[in-house]
This record gives C-alpha cells, structure tokens and sequence, in this order.
C-alpha cells in the first residue's frame, strides 16, 4: 500500500468497531448511573459512594500515602 491509499475496508471495520463499544460504553454508563440513582433511593448519598468507588480503585499503598499528606496538608493549615 502506497502513503497516497487507504484500504478503505479495514478503515471502516475499524471504525464500526470503535462505534460499537462506544455504544456499549454509553449503555453501561447509564446503568452505572441507574444504580447510584437506586441507591440514592435507599437512602445512601452517591457522592459518597463515587468516592468510595475511586479510592478502591488506588493501589492500597498509593491510597493511604495520600491520605497521609492529606492529613499533614489539613494538619498545617489547623484544619
């Protein structure tokens, strides 16, 4: 294949490829967004709930040295 063509067959399966997850992407963020909207119903606050989802995802280790300089930035400014 020259630098002047493009096969535009692969192109496409590639592109088709790329629409379809997003799509699934989208449906799977709407869910998401279903179960912090069902357990907002329940009682619980999804703020909350997102940020205990974020800090699971950390590394344990990566996690509490945040949180110590957090604890040493509050600490400084006698919070």
């Amino acid at each position: 294949m020259s630098s002047n063509t493009v096969d535009g067959g692969h192109l496409r399966a590639f592109i088709e490829r790329i629409e379809k997850l997003e799509e699934e992407k989208r449906a799977i963020a709407d869910d998401i967004k279903d179960v912090y909207g069902e357990a907002k119903g329940t009682g619980f606050d999804p703020k909350i709930m997102r940020k205990i989802v974020s800090l699971r995802r950390q590394d344990k280790n990566k996690r509490q040295e945040e949180e110590e300089i957090l604890d040493l930035y509050l600490s400084a400014l006698g919070e």
